[in-house]
């Protein structure tokens, strides 16, 4: 079978696997010389080496892909022009100098900052004379500059004989053949560099799955790991300007104004003699102008329309950057997304954070999701913050019918995340879950009937209708639908499983889905396009709260500190968040992440106004959030202006700062160097 098989394509999957044991030597040498096996447990070790050699067969497949494209081109024509043996020999002795250099830094990196080797190590470039006398001294430079010298020329002749070894067929192909074995080299390779069967590509949050910090670090591959990071490198923080506008935040947040401290720390002198349950449910695509309670005139959300009415509704509430990996990431965090680049949450420089969702001590912490956790590497948001946390994903549940691309239906979702938490009553002890929903977006797959919830069909609604409440189509009109009755069917197995009365459920829109035109509002978040930011917060708790509306500013960050002090839990908040039930909580406002005029913007809600700003050309408008026709008032109102552009400056600049600055691992927060 081996012979039938072209010397060519042997030659790629040669050296292909060569640079794969070459890859795997070096996770070898770093297992033995940093991999404490204290606390590890085999099946651990197995799924690290096993997702490592993942990572190792995906880069050596990258490293040699260009090489194999050629090789693929020119098939037997290859071994016979001298040009390509030239070609393999120096391709070959830098693809292995290359990543013996990424690896042998990596291991000094790694030795130096117990963190693998990834963009921010770019930092020490900024001061290269000092950090080249600090490598110097403190590493055998010149015996590895001879190593890499040495192993340059074993590489060269080993792409020489590389290519000799593969050179001596004669055989030859039809053109049909030709193609065949192209096109499913391609696909081989491809699938190689995907690495997964599931829906998303073999990414480096898996590698984030163990509650020992060392073993996520051996499981990654220092050079996909860097270059993961490496389109991130410049969303650093200015630390000029943050300093300028530290007093500004530390006023509006009452931090220390002498020093720079995030840090509050909230104590209650008396707790509940029984630990409240908080439970956290991300409503997928939610805005207030879906929800009947906020003038939506169909009455699409009759559930969620009651439920507000019995608990604690802000009106006023915004979430900063309008897609649900933002929303994620800052609701867990407490930091905004400001990434221009795709999303705070894929990357991995700022995704290690104190958070408060970590300080629920002798609770059971979970996340429940329908679908994989691997979308947007929202696993290794979770995973890196949470220790002991819980993942319950698709795959994990007892009982699974799979809707569509997102996994599971929200109906599915809820009634597997009540038996988990039912378990965890009858068992007495505590627990905080984070939920996140996702039927209703598109595709809005919604089923014929479920229990009491049957969708609108066609000739039940006139089209007219649908558009005036802002849903663009009637499948938009039962996701909503269908979500509302979830909610409330969620509810009800919390009280038939017995957990309901002492638990605190938190409400929260992820964002507003697109909408059509709403001319129902009352206010100017549509024309300012804002209303995609405009979402609800219901924190339903009958035991532990009174109902009642408040109107005030509020941002999505404030969620954990709010509902951890409800149930009066001891904790450090070193974050932006503020906790809205606090009396003290005064001068509030929403700080939002938005396009604006062709380019990416920040924006605040405060008094009324709205104010924001384009990050690169830097161009202003300030906007009242109630009066017609929407027009720039800044110029008529240059104290507001002045005092809205030093607070929004201040939290944006604050942001990137903690983004580096509030890690759980000192070691790793350099940036005041």
């Amino acid at each position: 079978m081996l012979k039938k098989i072209p010397n060519y394509l042997k030659f790629i999957f040669t050296n292909i696997f060569s640079l794969f044991i070459f890859s795997v030597l070096f996770r070898i040498i770093f297992y033995v010389l940093f991999v404490k096996l204290e606390d590890i447990t085999t099946q651990e070790i197995q799924k690290a080496l096993f997702l490592g050699i993942r990572f190792d067969l995906k880069l050596a497949i990258i490293a040699f892909f260009p090489l194999a494209i050629v090789v693929l081109i020119t098939n037997y024509r290859f071994f016979e022009r001298l040009v390509y043996k030239k070609i393999t020999t120096i391709y070959l002795s830098l693809a292995y100098v290359i990543l013996a250099l990424f690896y042998i830094i990596d291991l000094g990196y790694y030795e130096y900052l117990t963190i693998r080797l990834d963009a921010s190590s770019l930092r020490f470039l900024s001061n290269f004379k000092i950090s080249a006398q600090v490598l110097v001294e403190s590493y055998p430079v010149y015996k590895g500059v001879l190593a890499l010298a040495f192993l340059s020329f074993i590489s060269y002749k080993y792409g020489a004989f590389m290519y000799k070894a593969f050179s001596n067929s004669k055989e030859k192909a039809t053109k049909k053949l030709k193609a065949v074995y192209f096109i499913s080299t391609i696909l081989l390779l491809s699938y190689g560099i995907y690495s997964s069967i599931s829906y998303y590509p073999l990414r480096w949050s898996e590698a984030f799955f163990s509650k020992n910090n060392t073993v996520n670090q051996f499981t990654l591959n220092p050079v996909l790991y860097f270059f993961d990071s490496f389109k991130f490198r410049s969303e650093g923080v200015d630390i000029e300007k943050f300093k300028a506008y530290y007093p500004v935040i530390a006023k509006h947040l009452n931090l220390p104004k002498d020093t720079i401290n995030f840090a509050k720390k909230v104590t209650f002198k008396e707790h509940y003699s029984e630990k409240p349950n908080v439970v956290y449910v991300m409503l997928e695509s939610t805005g207030n102008a879906a929800l009947g309670y906020y003038g939506n005139p169909l009455n699409s959300t009759p559930n969620l329309d009651s439920i507000i009415k019995k608990s604690i509704s802000f009106s006023k509430f915004y979430v900063h950057k309008p897609g649900t990996a933002g929303s994620v990431f800052a609701s867990i965090t407490g930091l905004p997304d400001i990434e221009d680049v795709k999303t705070a949450s894929r990357n991995p420089m700022i995704i290690d954070q104190r958070i408060i969702f970590d300080q629920y001590n002798g609770y059971e912490k979970l996340y429940l999701i329908g679908g994989s956790a691997n979308w947007a590497n929202i696993r290794g948001v979770f995973q890196s913050n949470i220790k002991d946390l819980i993942i319950y994903e698709e795959g994990g549940f007892e009982e699974e019918n799979r809707a569509d691309v997102w996994g599971i239906d929200d109906y599915d979702l809820f009634k597997e995340s009540d038996k988990k938490l039912k378990q965890l009553h009858q068992k007495g002890k505590p627990f905080v879950a984070y939920i996140q929903t996702a039927t209703n977006h598109m595709p809005y797959t919604v089923p014929d009937k479920k229990e009491t919830f049957t969708p609108i069909l066609e000739n039940e609604i006139a089209e007219k209708s649908i558009f005036n409440a802002g849903f663009k189509s009637l499948e938009q009109l039962n996701g909503m639908r269908y979500l509302d009755f979830n909610v409330a069917r969620f509810l009800e197995r919390a009280k038939e499983s017995g957990y309901y009365d002492n638990t605190i459920f938190v409400f929260f829109g992820d964002h507003q889905a697109g909408m059509k035109k709403l001319d129902f509002l009352k206010n100017n978040d549509d024309e300012l396009g804002i209303q995609l930011h405009h979402v609800p917060l219901i924190i339903h708790a009958p035991k532990y709260a009174k109902p009642q509306e408040i109107n005030t500013y509020a941002k999505l960050i404030d969620i954990f500190p709010t509902a951890t002090s409800l149930a009066k839990l001891n904790y450090t908040n070193y974050t932006l968040g503020r906790d809205l039930l606090d009396t003290t909580t005064v001068n509030t406002a929403a700080f939002v992440y938005t396009q604006s005029q062709g380019e990416n913007a920040v924006g605040l809600l405060k008094d009324g106004f709205y104010y924001e700003k384009t990050n690169r050309s830097k161009k202003a408008n300030l906007y009242s959030l109630q009066a017609k026709p929407v027009k720039d008032i800044k110029l008529e109102n240059p104290a507001i202006t002045q005092s809205m552009d030093s607070l929004l400056s201040a939290y944006y600049h604050s942001t990137k700062y903690l983004y580096l600055n509030n890690k759980k691992h000192p070691k790793s927060n350099l940036i005041h160097k």
